[in-house]
């Protein structure tokens, strides 16, 4: 088939160079001209497992390119959108002005057509009723309809997620008629592999679909932000979070997933996903039925400044204190610094004049683009000479995996914060460090407990 993908950014990049992968010939559409060309020339704009391959498969197989000319994409059969839907200026919602540009920059070339069928399926997150108002953009146009067709990508993993996902969920206008039949085909042959493949769909009304998405990631966020709230409870008892998440997770009914305590959320998701879930209760008058999330996103926030908070425990005043911060990227594997927890303990640090060096695999440039004076460092040996605290904030691997007696002969000072729970506090601490992990008490049976897990064993994959 031939498919358009608007807006290539992070979703949209990911999603046409899938497509092709799958066999299809692909255009995919941006206003950005650099972006365009970087895409067109094989070079990822941003730091992704797996995508940079599939990428240049797909452009050396010849079913992928790239344009920002509307006209150049009229004649696809499914024009998929993946623009993105930031947190307005002026409030919690959801501005959705790049989405509802593209439908009518994209309603103005298809009825060159001739009024063949055409399918416009929306791929981002949207409060719901979105669907049904850009759906009413296309009405003038012969033969062209919407679906919604919400992504669930984890940043790091959205590669497996395009072409291995979990589920694939169809929104449609008014389920059970030929209409949405028809539409459910055309859509079905595009995912013809992954559904020859099992992989579950699910068809149902436009408002349930875009409330899957938004559901998904305000548990997500509430399931992160419970178990941050029983960390501070942790932290004013002298108990250890990590032994309360694993018992608890040991449960089927909650399981393990997302009960990692630490400082926080982050990226380009489900901050701005929950508050603008927040701004759309209210304004369809049931705004107490989402009054909780304010506390969610309120847990989240808290963590960040606990930190600060910390490195003032340990150091006191923090004017002209050097200290080293591993991890800039708001997840590992990602080069996204949108909403880092990490960059906002850093912004803080330095706001009380801390001589701060952070260190990043992949996100410095961008980490850079966000603090202005931000001191990067890439190699990090070199970024803890010298420190006299260092905090762990982002938990990729390489960190996870530090020795903590090499390590002590590079720092000034042996003392960590380690904000992601991924060390082994009884480790650290025999190899001379001053060790505070969020949410755990300083007793003696702090990282040693007998049951393993993701905490004790640092080569484990953290859970997205």
């Amino acid at each position: 088939m031939i498919v358009s993908v608007i807006g290539v950014g992070y979703l949209g990049a990911v999603h046409a160079a899938a497509m092709a992968e799958l066999g299809h010939d692909v255009i995919g559409l941006d206003v950005d001209s650099g972006r365009v060309a970087a895409m067109q020339a094989g070079r990822a704009p941003f730091h992704e497992p797996g995508f940079e391959e599939i990428l240049r498969r797909g452009l050396a197989a010849g079913r992928l390119r790239f344009t920002t000319d509307y006209a150049e994409i009229a004649h696809a059969d499914v024009h998929f959108l993946g623009l993105g839907t930031p947190q307005r200026a002026d409030g919690f919602g959801a501005d959705l002005r790049y989405l509802e540009a593209a439908v009518a920059s994209l309603a103005a070339v298809l009825p060159a057509r001739g009024g063949a069928p055409t399918l416009v399926v929306g791929k981002s997150t949207v409060p719901a009723g979105t669907a049904r108002r850009l759906r009413a953009q296309l009405t003038a146009v012969p033969g062209a309809d919407l679906m919604w067709n919400p992504e669930f990508l984890r940043e790091g993993f959205a590669v497996q997620d395009t072409l291995a996902p979990d589920r694939l969920v169809y929104g449609v206008a008014a389920p059970d008629t030929p209409a949405a039949d028809a539409q459910v085909a055309l859509l079905d042959a595009v995912y013809a592999q992954l559904i020859a493949a099992e992989v579950p769909r699910l068809v149902m009304g436009f408002e349930t679909a875009e409330l899957v998405k938004v559901s998904a990631n305000a548990f997500l966020a509430t399931k992160i932000s419970f178990i941050n709230a029983i960390a501070e409870l942790c932290e004013a008892t002298g108990g250890d979070v990590t032994d309360v998440a694993r018992a608890i997770g040991m449960d089927d009914r909650i399981g393990g997933k997302f009960l990692r305590a630490g400082i926080g959320f982050g990226g380009g998701c489900l901050p701005k996903d929950i508050r603008a879930f927040i701004a759309s209760a209210e304004d369809l008058g049931v705004g107490e039925a989402l009054g909780f999330l304010r506390e969610v996103d309120a847990v989240n926030q808290r963590r960040r400044v606990r930190v600060v908070e910390i490195a003032r425990e340990l150091l006191g005043d923090l004017a002209g204190r050097r200290i080293t911060v591993l991890g800039a990227a708001f997840k590992p594997d990602s080069d996204d610094v949108r909403d880092s927890p990490a960059l906002e303990v850093v912004s803080r640090l330095m706001s009380a004049g801390a001589h701060v060096t952070v260190t990043d695999p992949e996100a410095l440039d961008n980490a850079a683009k966000r603090v202005p004076g931000l001191v990067g460092e890439p190699h990090t040996e070199q970024a803890l000479a010298g420190a006299e605290l260092v905090l762990l904030l982002t938990e990729w691997r390489e960190y996870r995996g530090l020795d903590p007696v090499r390590v002590r002969n590079l720092v000034a000072a042996p003392r960590m914060i380690d904000g992601r729970n991924v060390l082994d506090p009884g480790v650290w601490r025999d190899a001379g460090w001053e060790i505070r992990s969020l949410g755990r008490g300083a007793g003696p049976a702090n990282g040693t407990s007998v049951v393993d897990g993701p905490a004790a064993r640092p080569d484990l994959p953290i859970p997205a």
